[in-house]
């Protein structure tokens, strides 16, 4: 079953979960207006569907190789690219003086999401682009600005991060790569880095490397690491290519999923030296590089989603065909869908709540990043950019979390087919296994949370987000419909948790925050996810009451209930393993002993 890009939940979910209609009457968003997100959106699906989605099992199957330090990308591929490139998708959110369109980035959310959906292989390769062309806008000189933004942004060239070494996973204090100032005002780069998605391949003619690297005398620790652009062809005065640069891919890795995504050991100075410009300051490279990886931690995030659509796609297809045995209460001999039995639609509606209220917390922290680059005030620039550095964390981890298992729930209910690699469903749940790891694993998402992000303003940034939750239930309540069932009660109870579980968590000692972080995430996805999915269930009833007669609204609704009467209950216990749970990271050690 192929994918198709859901455009009608998707703003569905912008225009009530996301807050993009207010946005627009508030000229946060004035360009979005008069159905031309909706215009935006209906295109991206059709490259999706069309170009990305038929590549996805070819690239799957055919990999990619390595022959001489060039990688060769999988059939097609290169084809696909140029599409991509020439039809404008790669500059969607970049700046208009380097040949970008200027667009919010929550219509790049929501495109990005129907592109990961479609083929997540290819779509790794223009966002870590755009976070590339973002950290050179945002810290570079005048003259790395004038020499790269543009090639960047048009997706004429791409970029890469290059971050983890061998000895230093997620520690990057212990990262050896080395520069050395040059008397031009270049530096020399010297080191190996690995896991470098898209470090080398045959879809550009250069590629732009942002390298972490260590100054002789700099200070220890993540402190002394520098950011350096490095390209793989040097770039002349005139713009055009000069000589190759000191840098190749010296081998690529085998992976469980993401075939097609060449993940390369990328090796600096073998002969003598790779020439690199500083991006930002001496020994402040990792803030230069929070603001790629940032961006790419809400792009890592909208693959969870879009990894979890497809997932759910595919399993609810397979459901309705799919015959086994009789469904209660069902007439005649025949056989019934399996999609009739309780225990396979409980499946299903897992994955539709938790890939639906997944998607609702990226757009929401999409558009809290546009307001706070947009708002029409100091202190609403503020309050969003708290927001959306609360959000973030949530997003990547969560949303990546719900792909895994959305992803693994797929095959189960496939069943035994589910495990052949025929039927499509192990590749989902193969290619989506990464993101819960890279950009930050989400225990380090979730240390981010509690020891960072919800001291923000002074705990007042989780206070507003608590207050919002509140607003939205109480829609709900007012609502008072008697399809909702409990959705208020129960999601009540949920922020009631969450709330509680913060205040502990605020002046809890640094072991019982670390020991409570990964629940404490989960209650925050549970709590946020269920009243988001029940803004849009109050959305969709108000508006079948006024006569909209299209079917989804009866499914929205019913998607929201479910969520809140079956999967927001776990938040007590959430609360419960934070707030009394912790003992176990002092008395472990006996359980764990070898």
């Amino acid at each position: 079953m192929a994918y198709s890009a859901p455009v009608s939940e998707i703003l569905f979910a912008l225009r009530h979960a996301a807050g993009m209609d207010r946005g627009i009457a508030e000229q946060v968003f004035p360009e979005l207006a008069d159905g031309f997100a909706e215009t935006i959106l209906l295109e991206a699906a059709k490259f999706g569907d069309a170009v990305l989605a038929p590549l996805n099992r070819i690239g799957d199957k055919h990999g990619t190789s390595l022959k001489d330090a060039v990688v060769t990308t999988a059939p097609g591929w290169k084809e696909a690219y140029r599409q991509w490139m020439e039809a404008g998708w790669n500059g969607l959110s970049g700046e208009a003086a380097f040949g970008g369109q200027d667009m919010p980035r929550i219509i790049n959310a929501a495109c990005y999401d129907m592109w990961s959906g479609a083929n997540m292989a290819f779509a790794l390769c223009p966002l870590l682009t755009a976070g590339a062309a973002e950290a050179i806008a945002t810290h570079g000189s005048a003259a790395l600005k004038a020499t790269y933004l543009e090639k960047l942004v048009t997706g004429e060239w791409t970029g890469t991060m290059n971050l983890t070494e061998s000895q230093a996973g997620s520690d990057l204090a212990a990262l050896r790569t080395k520069a050395e100032r040059h008397a031009d005002g270049s530096y020399r780069i010297t080191g190996q880095k690995i896991f470098i998605t898209y470090g080398e391949h045959d879809l550009t003619e250069n590629i732009i490397h942002l390298v972490l690297a260590r100054l002789p005398d700099g200070p220890a620790g993540t402190r002394g690491l520098s950011l350096f652009v490095v390209p793989k062809f040097l770039v002349n005065a005139d713009g055009s290519l000069g000589a190759r640069n000191d840098v190749h891919c010296s081998g690529i890795e085998h992976k469980l999923g993401i075939n097609a995504s060449p993940t390369c050991t990328m090796a600096f100075g073998d002969r003598g030296g790779a020439t690199g410009w500083l991006l930002g300051e001496e020994n402040r490279g990792l803030a230069c590089m929070f603001t790629m990886m940032n961006n790419a931690r809400l792009g890592t995030a909208l693959q969870g989603v879009g990894l979890a659509e497809a997932a759910t796609q595919h399993a609810t297809h397979y459901a309705a065909d799919r015959r086994q045995g009789r469904a209660p209460g069902a007439t005649g001999p025949a056989m019934s869908p399996i999609a009739e039995h309780p225990d396979i639609r409980r499946n299903l509606m897992t994955m539709r709540g938790y890939a639906e209220a997944a998607r609702a917390i990226c757009y929401a922290t999409a558009e809290a990043t546009d307001r706070a680059h947009r708002g029409r005030s100091t202190e609403e620039r503020t309050h969003a950019l708290e927001r959306a550095a609360l959000l973030t964390p949530l997003a990547k981890a969560f949303s990546s979390d719900i792909g895994n298992e959305v992803a693994s729930l797929g095959v189960q209910v496939h069943g035994g087919m589910g495990y052949i690699e025929e039927t499509g469903a192990a590749q989902f749940m193969r290619d989506v296994r990464i993101v819960g790891i890279y950009e930050g694993t989400n225990g380090i998402q979730a240390i981010d949370l509690v020891q960072r992000k919800i001291g923000l303003g002074g705990g007042e940034a989780v206070a507003r987000e608590i207050a919002d939750m509140r607003s939205g239930l109480e829609q709900v309540r007012a609502r008072n419909a008697a399809s909702f069932g409990k959705m208020a009660h129960r999601l009540t109870e949920a922020v009631d948790a969450f709330e509680r579980a913060t205040h502990f968590l605020q002046s809890a000692t640094p072991v019982a925050a670390l020991a409570g972080a990964t629940p404490y995430l989960r209650l925050f996805g549970l709590a946020r996810g269920g009243v988001s999915l029940a803004e849009m269930a109050v959305a969709a009833h108000r508006l079948a009451s006024s006569g909209d007669s299209d079917p989804a609204h009866a499914r929205r609704i019913a998607t929201a209930r479910f969520f809140a009467e079956n999967l927001s209950t776990a938040a007590p216990g959430l609360e419960a393993s934070i707030v009394e749970g912790g003992a176990f990271a002092s008395e472990a050690a006996p359980a764990l002993a070898s």
